[in-house]
């Protein structure tokens, strides 16, 4: 364990125990500093780690504080431990069924895969169609075919440049979002039969990607707070000869882990070692709560075997569906593919959003975006610690917007999204997450969406129906309209 880690642990400790209060000020950095004998550095990670753990708040010009709602009681999950067989994913058909079940507007969107549409800029991004629109080069829709914008891939090697990584924008596809661009990526590198190594629980797009191809997939053990597990990682290297690894090395979904920075490296040379692709998927790497940017996989590649992508689509613009791969040693081909395949990305969603990268307030709306995600999250966990039944896991994510909840073995995760449906709730059940249907007793919960009354409500109801399996008792009887969430917003007694 660093020096960092033990320092927020003890402090942690201190939190649980009532040592110290909500609202007391934390020692300062100086202060613990010269207790310790440790370094400025050691005590602002550790004070970085509480923070994003939601423990202490930083105010500004005053310090850090033990923050008013804690919620630490309920322990995260166990390290996954999945076998090491390789097996042809078949996924789709419940992928879907989830999905279309889960599309009612009107339902609690704990299912959902987007947070709310009210968190992003939207009347800047319109301001920015109409600016770029205004002043359009005809021949612009010539020459933004792949690897698309230039001004646009310029703006993305600027925000590279800001996380020390230096890449071309030459090197830059722009896709239809990151799901393309993973996609292309895959295709670049694997052909069917052949093996591919993910996570577990793993990403269902990634599963159906794999399906979609004809790939195998092998699921590696993984940590819930750092990620995949190096020592079951190489002996699947050696084992299975995958043709690539696809992996969320920050804030995966559904677990919401984050791999530390020596551990991304010690990732990347490993594959490296192997002559092994890293396909990085890294959609939510903006959404951290920490004071920093984690470092990308790709930034510790000297090969050019790593992958990134990357979209807009969780942090700032949805609907516009604008991706991208920065592909390393694979970069023409994803090129290639992307022109044979959908041939472009939406020329006025790319000239949109290269107009609002420009003119600034980016960062702005990330911070607030960021912000505005923490204190959901604090919010969910309290919810979760006050309605679920003995036994319940729940990660606490340093960034992102979900959070991977193991219930007790008698609860069937399908069964619950069946019976949360009819009382207006998504949810994400376990077993879409895994090419073998595993982790039935898991659900993926969605924290995205502006915390009020209807949503402590649904969590309470979700916790009902995981205890008893049934809503008998509750102020209102099953309502398959889910209408009984609505009334009022709350229910009678949550």
């Amino acid at each position: 364990m660093k020096l960092y880690e033990a320092l927020a642990d003890e402090l942690a400790e201190l939190m649980a125990s009532g040592v110290l209060r909500p609202g007391e000020k934390l020692p300062s950095v100086r202060q613990q500093q010269e207790r310790r004998g440790v370094s400025p550095s050691t005590v602002f990670q550790a004070y970085y780690q509480l923070e994003a753990r939601g423990l202490i708040e930083s105010r500004p010009r005053s310090g850090y504080y033990v923050a008013s709602r804690r919620f630490t009681a309920t322990p995260e999950p166990e390290v996954s431990r999945p076998d090491a067989a390789s097996t042809l994913v078949d996924v789709s058909e419940l992928v879907f069924q989830v999905l279309e079940a889960s599309r009612e507007p009107g339902n609690v969107p704990f299912g959902s895969a987007f947070p709310s549409p009210l968190l992003f800029p939207l009347d800047k991004l319109g301001r920015a169609v109409t600016a770029s629109m205004r002043h359009i080069d005809p021949w612009s829709t010539i020459a933004d075919l792949p690897p698309g914008n230039a001004e646009l891939r310029r703006q993305i090697a600027l925000r590279y440049q800001l996380d020390g990584l230096q890449v071309s924008p030459d090197d830059i596809v722009i896709t239809n979002g990151a799901l393309e661009a993973l996609n292309l990526c895959l295709q670049a590198v694997a052909r069917p039969g052949d093996t591919v190594l993910l996570e577990s629980p793993s990403f269902y797009a990634a599963l159906q990607a794999l399906e979609r191809v004809g790939l195998k997939a092998v699921e590696v053990a993984t940590h819930p707070r750092e990620g995949i597990e190096l020592g079951a990682l190489a002996a699947a290297l050696e084992q299975h000869k995958p043709s690539a690894c696809w992996l969320m090395t920050s804030f995966q979904n559904p677990l919401g882990s984050l791999m530390p920075p020596e551990k991304k490296q010690a990732l990347v040379e490993l594959l490296a070692a192997h002559e092994v692709p890293l396909i990085e998927d890294d959609v939510y790497g903006e959404l951290y709560f920490g004071a920093q940017r984690p470092a990308l996989a790709k930034r510790f590649d000297s090969k050019g075997l790593v992958m990134h992508c990357s979209s807009f689509s969780k942090c700032l613009a949805p609907g516009f569906r604008v991706g991208w791969a920065a592909a390393g040693r694979y970069a023409r081909q994803v090129e290639r593919l992307k022109l044979t395949t959908s041939l472009a990305a939406a020329m006025p969603s790319q000239l949109a959003l290269a107009e609002y990268l420009r003119q600034g307030g980016y960062e702005r709306h990330l911070r607030q975006l960021r912000g505005a995600l923490a204190g959901q999250q604090q919010q969910m966990l309290a919810a979760i610690e006050a309605h679920f039944p003995a036994g319940t896991r729940v990660t606490q994510p340093q960034g992102g917007y979900f959070l991977w909840v193991v219930l007790p073995e008698s609860v069937d995760a399908l069964e619950l999204h069946r019976l949360a449906l009819g009382q207006g709730i998504s949810i994400a059940p376990g077993p879409m997450f895994s090419a073998k249907r595993e982790f039935r007793n898991c659900i993926r919960l969605n924290y995205g969406h502006i915390w009020d009354g209807r949503q402590e409500a649904a969590i309470a109801m979700l916790g009902m129906l995981a205890k008893t399996g049934n809503p008998a008792g509750w102020p209102y009887p099953p309502d398959p309209q889910g209408q009984a969430l609505l009334r009022g917003g709350r229910w009678p007694g949550a």
